[in-house]
C-alpha cells in the first residue's frame, strides 16, 4: 500500500564509495564467469551428462538467478546518496531471494539422495535414477520455490503499512510485515511454516541419506570410504556454508539485532547471498576430478590455439 521503501542500513562511505563499487563489481563478474563457465563445461561435454552434474547445473543456475537481482541493485545504490526503492521492485527482489533460498536447500537435498543411491545401491543406480526421476528432482525445487514465493508476496503486498523503512541494504519480507497497521498472524504463520518446510524437510532428507551412507562405508572396504569422501565432501561443505549463512539471516530477520554494529549486520546479510555463488564453483570445480580435467583440457586447447595463431 506504499509507493516506495527506504533502505536505512546504508552508511555513507565517502571517499571509499568507488572502492566498494569496484570490489562488488569484481565479485559479481567472478560469480557470473565461474558459474556460467561450469554450466557450459557440463552442458557441452557428454562425459559429464550424469545425474550429479545435472544437479550441479541447477545449483549454478540458481546462483546466477539469486545474484542477478542483488548485485546490480547494490552497485547502483552504493553510488547514490538516497536509497529509495519502488515498492514493485522491492517485492520482486523479495520474491527472487526467497525463491533462491528454497531452490538451494531442495537441490542440495536432491544431491544427497543421488549420492545415497550411488554409494548404497550402485548396481541399481541407473534404474533408481531414471530420467523422469532426475527431471522431477530438478524441476520440483524451482516449481515449489516459485509457488511459495508467489503466495508470500501476494500476502505481504496487500498489507496496509504504517511505515516504509527497511533496516537492510536490500529488501526483505519480515521487516515489511513488522510495519503492518494490523494483526499479521496469518502471514507470520505462513512464513514460519514455509521456513520449516524449506529448511527442516531438506535437512531431514540429508541426515537420513548420510546416515545410510556412513553405515555402508563402515562395513565396506577403504576404497568405498575414499569414494564417499571424495564425492560427498564438496556437498557437505556447500551445505554447511549455506546453513550457517541462512541461520544468521533468519536470526536477523526474526529478532532485534540493532545492538550489533551496522557494518557487521550488513556483512552477515551479504554473506547469505554471497557465500554460495562464490563458494560452489570454487569447491566443485577444484575437488571434482571430472570437472577439473575437462577445464584443464579446454584451457590447454585454448592456449594451444592461441600459440598457433601467434606463430602465424
Amino acid at each position: 500500500m506504499v509507493a516506495s521503501f527506504v533502505l536505512s542500513a546504508y552508511s555513507h562511505p565517502g571517499s571509499l564509495r568507488w572502492l566498494f563499487f569496484c570490489v562488488l563489481l569484481t565479485l559479481y563478474a567472478l560469480i557470473v564467469f565461474s558459474n556460467l563457465l561450469l554450466i557450459l563445461v557440463i552442458a557441452l561435454n557428454r562425459s559429464l551428462h550424469e545425474p550429479m552434474y545435472v544437479f550441479l547445473c541447477s545449483l549454478f543456475l540458481n546462483e546466477l538467478y539469486g545474484s542477478a537481482v542483488l548485485f546490480p541493485f547494490l552497485l547502483v545504490h552504493i553510488l547514490q546518496d538516497t536509497h529509495i526503492v519502488p515498492a514493485p521492485f522491492c517485492f520482486f527482489q523479495i520474491y527472487v531471494i526467497h525463491g533462491y533460498a528454497t531452490v538451494e536447500f531442495f537441490t542440495l537435498a536432491s544431491m544427497s539422495y543421488d549420492r545415497y543411491v550411488a554409494i548404497c545401491h550402485p548396481l541399481h543406480y541407473k534404474s533408481l535414477m531414471s530420467r523422469k526421476k532426475i527431471a522431477a528432482l530438478v524441476l520440483f525445487p524451482w516449481m515449489y520455490a516459485l509457488l511459495r514465493s508467489g503466495v508470500l508476496i501476494s500476502l505481504s503486498s496487500s498489507l496496509e503499512l504504517c511505515g516504509n523503512v527497511i533496516d537492510k541494504v536490500y529488501c526483505d519480507n519480515y521487516p515489511i510485515v513488522r510495519q503492518a497497521c494490523y494483526d499479521t498472524s496469518i502471514i507470520n504463520i505462513y512464513g514460519i511454516v514455509g521456513t520449516f518446510n524449506v529448511i527442516v524437510f531438506p535437512f531431514v532428507t540429508i541426515l537420513y541419506t548420510y546416515g545410510r551412507i556412513l553405515r555402508v562405508c563402515r562395513s565396506a572396504p577403504g576404497q568405498t570410504w575414499h569414494r564417499a569422501v571424495h564425492t560427498c565432501g564438496p556437498h557437505l561443505a556447500s551445505l554447511l556454508n549455506f546453513t550457517v549463512a541462512s541461520f544468521f539471516e533468519v536470526l536477523q530477520g526474526r529478532f532485534n539485532m540493532s545492538y550489533l554494529p551496522n557494518a557487521l549486520r550488513i556483512l552477515l546479510s551479504l554473506y547469505f547471498l554471497l557465500c554460495q555463488p562464490l563458494f560452489n564453483p570454487l569447491i566443485y570445480g577444484l575437488v571434482l576430478t571430472k570437472i577439473r580435467l575437462v577445464c584443464k583440457h579446454l584451457l590447454f586447447r585454448y592456449v594451444q590455439k592461441g600459440l598457433r595463431l601467434s606463430s602465424k
